[in-house]
């Protein structure tokens, strides 16, 4: 018996995350890979989660608690919010699904920058809207051309910065112009999973001074600066009104538990934070100089992650590092088939895939 799938879910693409280590080390036969393509911590996570998660597990045969107080009202005293402006999600791309659904009718559109996060896509598909795709400009979100997108039928514009993959930024000045000629009943998505990193005052950061404009909802993520991605957790600061409609429409317990403590935990360390901050922009010089002397051209970036133009096919070369046991993002799935991904590690992970690079392009 053959099952008809929804039209609108049929036409999905299924995101593919980075290769995990226990495969690289299963197909390569290799121990103990160097992981540099999924913008991950390399320096993991606080002390202070380990404990907070080895205390909670006493208690892990109780329900969490729904609205995550504790965490809810930690995040709402740093960024000067209150409880209500908070939504916390199973990752920010649970936060991107209940958007989705919350304010899409079958038909609604939602504009967004190609290519960009596939769960966007994804998202606005499951909830029966109509993706609206507006190319980059230069690698960059092409604002205006995402203005141009719009139409009576618009409901959501999806915004990343720092942008994912491509590692560039909107200025305050950029956004403020562009917000002005966003309409008053469309919801601007800001993806800021990627802002702890970030090195230029410049550079758009919505939660200076949060919640001014109603239409703009920010998404951020302990899954990066915070080394918790295995953990899933993401929260979202927005206007009460958006606000109370996710709260009513996510899972009760979309959080779990020790997902909850550990989040808690580590936004208590600021000296852990501050030394992967540290870490991960020592990181970027040291490769930035590394692949310059190699002759190879990067993207500038304010992230934790760069993109680098080897001017050759990344699908071989991507392959040929992993029999090397380096593991890195080739970008042809997103159309730039001589680009490849590489997050910031430690200073040996660092060095590792430099000299792996070098021995895989010849240099």
């Amino acid at each position: 018996m053959k099952f008809k799938t929804s039209d609108q879910i049929a036409t999905i693409k299924p995101y593919v995350p980075g290769k995990p280590l226990k495969e690289v080390e299963r197909e390569y036969h290799i121990s103990n890979p160097v992981k540099l393509a999924s913008n991950e911590n390399p320096l993991g996570f606080s002390p202070r989660v380990h404990d907070a998660v080895n205390q909670q597990m006493k208690d892990m045969n109780r329900y969490p608690e729904s609205s995550a107080y504790i965490l809810s009202n930690k995040l709402a005293g740093k960024f000067h919010v209150q409880p209500q402006n908070m939504v916390l999600g199973n990752g920010s791309d649970d936060i991107i699904s209940l958007l989705a659904h919350g304010f899409l009718n079958p038909g609604d559109e939602a504009v967004m920058p190609l290519p960009s996060f596939l769960m966007y896509e994804i998202s606005v598909k499951t909830a029966k809207g109509v993706p609206v795709m507006v190319p980059l400009a230069d690698y960059a979100t092409n604002l205006e051309g995402l203005v141009d997108a719009i139409s009576p039928k618009t409901r959501l514009i999806f915004i990343t910065n720092p942008f994912n993959p491509t590692g560039s930024t909107i200025t305050w000045d950029e956004f403020n112009e562009f917000s002005q000629t966003v309409p008053d009943d469309v919801i601007m998505v800001v993806d800021e999973a990627y802002i702890e990193f970030v090195r230029d005052d410049a550079v758009y950061n919505s939660l200076t001074h949060p919640l001014q404009d109603p239409r703009i909802v920010t998404l951020r993520t302990f899954s990066k600066a915070y080394g918790l991605a295995g953990f899933r957790v993401g929260y979202g600061i927005m206007d009460a009104e958006i606000a109370e409609v996710l709260n009513r429409i996510r899972q009760p317990f979309n959080v779990n538990s020790l997902a909850q403590v550990a989040a808690a935990a580590a936004l208590d360390d600021e000296v852990f934070f501050t030394k992967s901050i540290q870490a991960t922009h020592e990181g970027l010089d040291f490769l930035f100089d590394a692949l310059e002397t190699m002759g190879i051209r990067c993207l500038p970036t304010q992230s934790n992650f760069l993109m680098l133009d080897l001017e050759t096919d990344a699908t071989q070369v991507f392959e040929e590092l992993l029999k090397q046991g380096v593991i890195v993002r080739s970008m042809t799935s997103y159309g730039y088939d001589t680009f490849i991904r590489v997050n910031t590690g430690t200073k040996q992970e660092n060095l590792i895939f430099i000299q792996a690079l070098k021995r895989v392009l010849k240099r």
